[in-house]
């Protein structure tokens, strides 16, 4: 029964999931949608998710959506998954499930969104919106200082104080790397003065080696185009 992913790297859940499963040694056939070109819209794909959003999986008869859902299924699913990333206990599984809960609508709506509001609007056929991405690194900076105040106030390297990452650790910092397609003036201004997230996110990146680094690829040749593009609109 072969596992099907469908995403696209510069999707930040997805590679959230297709690090899990490099990770873990678990085989799967990477299916890529490009959403820039609307192929989420696709009646085909919308069988797959009618949503219409990467990751998507198919395992056997199972589709499922939503990341955080389908990191759960894979930790219980495949044999062998190390028990640190989703744990049997019951009380330190609840710990992680408060970190997912708090996610989208803190971290992710604010990184997103500022993201998308600044440097990826012209990839998405939109005007930049200065006032969105105002509004959004508040939420963003919020969210970062929640991190290091709460989710990181133990002694441990990982959330929760844990000394070895969970799937809230792995969707969190695929998160805040989005970030890096930027300005650089832009990424030191927010994660600068953050240095308890930085080396949490330098203790993920290590933890995940080398499949961190090959599936962020794909930011650095964007972030590269992007400045490109910058630089000859500035010129022009």
């Amino acid at each position: 029964m072969g596992l099907k992913v469908y995403g696209h790297r510069m999707s930040q859940p997805a590679r959230a999931v297709y690090i899990f499963c490099k990770m873990n040694g678990i085989d799967f056939e990477e299916i890529s949608v490009n959403f820039f070109t609307g192929e989420t819209s696709s009646p085909e794909f919308q069988e797959i998710n009618p949503m219409k959003q990467v990751p998507a999986i198919v395992h056997g008869s199972l589709k499922l959506w939503e990341s955080h859902a389908i990191l759960r299924y894979l930790a219980c699913a495949f044999p062998g998954v190390p028990d640190h990333w989703y744990p049997t206990d019951l009380q330190k599984r609840a710990k992680i499930e408060s970190v997912l809960d708090w996610h989208h609508l803190n971290l992710r709506h604010g990184a997103l969104r500022l993201v998308q509001a600044v440097a990826l609007a012209p990839k998405l056929g939109r005007q930049p919106k200065p006032q969105v991405a105002a509004e959004a690194e508040i939420l963003l900076s919020e969210s970062l200082e929640k991190i290091e105040t709460v989710w990181l106030k133990e002694s441990g390297p990982f959330l929760l104080g844990n000394s070895e990452p969970s799937i809230a650790d792995l969707s969190l910092v695929c998160e805040i790397m989005q970030l890096e397609v930027l300005d650089e003036k832009d990424i030191d201004r927010i994660l600068g003065p953050r240095k308890k997230v930085q080396q949490w996110m330098e203790d993920t990146k290590n933890a995940t080696k080398p499949h961190f680094e090959e599936i962020h690829g794909v930011l650095y040749v964007t972030k590269a185009e992007l400045q490109k593009q910058r630089l000859g609109a500035n010129n022009a």
